[in-house]
């Protein structure tokens, strides 16, 4: 029997994903990375294959899993499985400057960025970029980790020379024009299966790390955790309007990226300019419930999966006839 196979290594995100296929009585297995090994000579299972592989693996101790990740998914490609957020998708979890070169296809505004591959780098990058202040953050993050706001040079330099920059997991750095957010907040416009879910706006006056998920790791300061003193961070734009959403859609399409976000901030002349691209998306219920749009995200996830797999069911039943 096939079924729907979840790829991950945060098993707190997905309790709400489970509760959601017991409720549409869907079958689904989950492949948890850091307890997995590969056969490159085995036949993958029929089914469909949900990856939910994110960048801030390495904040959970799970270091290398975007890159087994990565071979699994090779696998399932090669044998022609179909997966939701494959191959292309997780390249660009994991790469924020390839995130921004695909956005530019689709003339999707950006912030301004130089990339770097050395510390040594920084300086004269932040010399040629001549924005004060700026944003820097390691290419590979995830949750917002590592990323800092400089308001010059100097402050940059002393933080290298004191050791404290701390480290981007591929060598990598990115020096980003700072967009300051007109009303202190972002937006996070949501994406199911294509189709447009709904927006979330986020409070951003405090922090960087912005992770809506109900269950984030303790050291999150800025995840909402079901806090009462946090209750107005995460809220559900209703109603919503963004000319830019059909871009959007082309530009999740293209990437193969069935289930996913686009983060961005709105200046104070609404221009919005989205500064990451985000593949594993988790959800606010606590917004979810206020909202009246009454639409639970990981229950539309995995409705979406339940529909991708009986129409594959149909695909490999006509195969086997013919």
């Amino acid at each position: 029997m096939s079924k729907i196979y979840v790829i991950h290594e945060n098993d707190d995100w997905v309790i709400p994903l489970r509760a959601a296929f017991k409720k549409l009585q869907l079958p689904f297995e989950e492949w948890f990375i850091n307890d997995l090994t590969l056969d490159l000579d085995a036949t993958p299972p029929e089914g469909i294959f949900y990856n939910r592989m994110s960048a801030s693996a390495h904040t959970r101790g799970h270091r290398y899993s975007p890159e087994m990740t990565g071979n699994i998914l090779a696998w399932l490609e090669r044998h022609g499985r179909h997966v939701i957020n494959g191959r292309q998708a997780l390249q660009l979890e994991l790469r924020k400057s390839e995130q921004y070169i695909a956005l530019q296809k689709f003339n999707i505004k950006h912030p301004k960025t130089i990339v770097a591959n050395h510390t040594n780098s920084l300086l004269s990058a932040v010399e040629r970029f001549n924005k004060f202040p700026f944003i820097l953050k390691p290419n590979r993050g995830g949750k917002g980790a590592g990323v800092q706001l400089f308001y010059s040079k100097e402050s940059l330099e002393n933080s290298i020379k004191t050791n404290q920059i701390g480290e981007s997991l591929d060598g990598i750095w990115l020096v980003q024009e700072y967009i300051k957010p007109h009303n202190g907040r972002i937006v996070r416009a949501e994406f199911v299966g294509g189709e447009f879910l709904y927006a979330v706006s986020i409070d951003a006056q405090n922090g960087f790390e912005l992770c809506p998920a109900d269950s984030c790791n303790i050291e999150d300061a800025f995840c909402p955790a079901n806090s009462q003193a946090q209750s107005n961070k995460f809220k559900i734009l209703e109603p919503y309007s963004n000319k830019h959403l059909d871009k959007y859609q082309a530009f999740l399409k293209s990437n193969n990226i069935g289930v996913g976000a686009l983060e961005y901030v709105e200046d104070k002349n609404g221009e919005k300019w989205v500064y990451d691209v985000n593949t594993n998306t988790n959800y606010n219920s606590a917004a979810e419930q206020k909202s009246e749009l009454k639409k639970e995200g990981m229950y539309e996830i995995a409705k979406f999966l339940g529909e991708a797999l009986k129409l594959e069911e149909v695909r490999f039943g006509e195969l086997v006839a013919v």
